[in-house]
């Protein structure tokens, strides 16, 4: 069918099955955004108020869907905007497609109004991408770019388009490429990991975001039933198994729970599933699992080894390893022992954070405005965080009983991450309840998306935990800078005034006596809605591995439950 390059650009969306993009209109992208215009029936457009909102809400879309998330600007100063959802999704394996406008094609290197090149820019921090000088190369490149961006370990992709290209004629053929890739498993590697599995006394699994990219989270827990192995996940892994799970036992990490994390420097043997062995898991690798011989399940060979010995490696799609697995005689075994360890030290936990952070004595904190919005929402919600300690009290006090309900940056750890992403989480997810914590130094980064709020009547729960400090950095400098709080302290507008502005119903909370009352009201209020939980300036999350440290330093401490 003869048409020009934006309609082909359009019919490519339609026929990988977009059904929303987001993006900010400009001169180097008008001829797509007139196109568009005849086209609103078929594909529904979130207008953004900063192009980096739109990658992050593609993001927000991509992750609590499962599907490829598309976001569109403008050349020069709206391609580079891109810049930082890009490495954040490149960070966390989430796989979008960004498209960009670009001058027109003979004024390109003549440094044109608008003319960056976004190409060269982006190379490092996608799967790959290409810029489009001509029509006809629109649908096959597109059709490659959704299926680099969701096959394999997922990414994204820049597609960069020449403003002559998308109003050029050109005769659209659209071949959608298939992302199908089954990989020979190698059986030997299969046969030696049921080995160890089988003859472990102290195993643990751990669990990564390429649990849920792949679709594993069946595959995990039947694996965890069958050997009888405790699981915990990493924080960007969160979700993939529910929380009430009988085979749970936590968050690993820097901040996450004391039970995996002392549990992973007394296993014989972890098997590692989806995931890279981040910094913010081991600590300084050099001290991290000791006495363990590791099983590395990881689709990105290059991840293999890089922080962390891999005594065994399957490289392989996390769902089809598992399944293969499973497949296989795994023996069922009790563990009595182990199983003791993990529940002793998660009990004294418990009495800590209730007699510490869950403790109404200490006032309103955000470990408690967690733990009460996670009860009273109860299943079928969505949590999106942004980053910082709200970030951190967010992954240690919900509760995750559904698949692809966590959302939060985990590598780059992006701050104005939280509010997009909730935005994209609840378009795609319209009949789940999505509640964004943020804290008020993210929530400023990028709070003019109040205005996409607004204006697309976006239902999107925000808690704002506002202590008028940038509290992660406010507490390394607390225990590591001797207190020289080095701008930290935020001087910060009138929260509810702003909400008002944007005709959001909100509500401020500055007393545990009103939490509960506050957060049904939010619950079950139609539409958008802003908390504003006034939480002291003081609380810190624990525990906490500092730059440098090895894990079993902190985590085999005497003195750790005294933190």
């Amino acid at each position: 069918m003869n048409m020009n390059g934006a309609q082909a650009i359009i019919d490519a969306l339609i026929e990988e099955g977009v059904d929303t993009i987001f993006g900010y209109p400009g001169g180097g992208i008008m001829p797509f955004y007139d196109q568009l215009y005849v086209n609103m029936d078929k594909i529904n457009h979130i207008l953004v108020r900063h192009e980096q909102a739109a990658v992050h809400a593609a993001e927000g879309y991509a992750r609590s869907s499962g599907k490829v998330g598309v976001c569109v600007a403008t050349a020069g100063p709206g391609a580079t905007n891109f810049v930082t959802g890009i490495a954040d999704a490149m960070m966390d394996s989430t796989p979008i497609v960004c498209i960009t406008a670009q001058v027109q094609k003979e004024g390109l290197g003549a440094s044109s109004f608008q003319e960056a090149d976004i190409i060269s820019i982006t190379l490092p921090i996608t799967k790959w991408n290409y810029e489009i000088t001509c029509a006809d190369e629109i649908a096959p490149m597109l059709a490659k770019a959704f299926r680099i961006a969701r096959s394999g370990r997922p990414g994204p992709v820049v597609i960069s388009i020449t403003k002559n290209a998308q109003t050029e004629m050109t005769d659209f053929k659209y071949m959608k490429e298939s992302s199908e890739c089954m990989n020979l498993l190698p059986e030997d590697k299969l046969d030696q990991a049921v080995a160890w599995i089988n003859a472990s006394r102290k195993p643990l699994l751990i669990a990564g975001h390429g649990v849920i990219l792949s679709r594993a989270e069946d595959a995990l827990s039947e694996l965890a039933v069958k050997t009888g192995i405790p699981v915990a996940t990493t924080m960007m892994g969160l979700s993939c198994i529910p929380s009430d799970h009988p085979n749970y036992v936590g968050c690993v990490g820097m901040h996450g729970s004391h039970a995996p994390n002392r549990m992973t420097q007394q296993a014989d043997l972890i098997i590692a599933v989806g995931m890279r062995f981040s910094d913010r898991v081991t600590g300084n690798a050099k001290g991290y699992a000791r006495n363990a011989r590791i099983i590395h399940i990881e689709i990105d060979p290059v991840e293999v080894g890089k922080a962390v010995r891999a005594d065994l490696s399957i490289v392989g799609d996390a769902r089809q390893v598992l399944e293969a697995l499973n497949a296989r005689q795994l023996k069922c075994q009790s563990r009595p022992e182990w199983w003791n360890l993990a529940r002793e030290i998660a009990a004294k936990e418990a009495v800590r954070l209730t007699a510490t952070q869950l403790s109404d004595k200490n006032g309103l904190t955000m470990a408690l405005v967690v733990q009460r919005i996670s009860m009273l929402a109860g299943n079928n919600k969505i949590v999106v965080t942004d980053v910082g300690q709200n970030q951190m009290f967010a992954a240690r006090f919900s509760y995750f009983a559904d698949r692809r309900s966590w959302i939060s940056s985990g590598g780059l750890g992006t701050m104005g991450y939280g509010l997009p992403a909730a935005i994209g989480a609840k378009v795609a997810n319209p009949d789940r309840n999505v509640i964004v914590f943020m804290g008020d130094g993210g929530f400023q980064m990028n709070i003019q998306e109040l205005g996409t709020i607004l204006q697309s009547k976006i239902g999107v729960k925000m808690v704002l935990m506002n202590n008028s400090w940038l509290g992660m950095v406010r507490q390394w400098q607390e225990l590591f800078y001797d207190k020289r709080y080095s701008f930290t302290y935020l001087e910060n507008p009138d929260f509810q005034k702003v909400a008002q502005a944007y005709d959001i119903p909100s509500r401020r909370v500055t007393s545990i006596d009103d939490l509960d009352e506050a957060i049904e009201e939010m619950l079950q209020t139609d539409g958008a809605y802003l908390l504003e939980a006034c939480v002291g300036d003081g609380e810190n999350v624990f525990p906490m591995i500092p730059a440098g440290a090895t894990i079993d330093k902190i985590f085999m401490d005497k003195d750790f439950n005294q933190l």
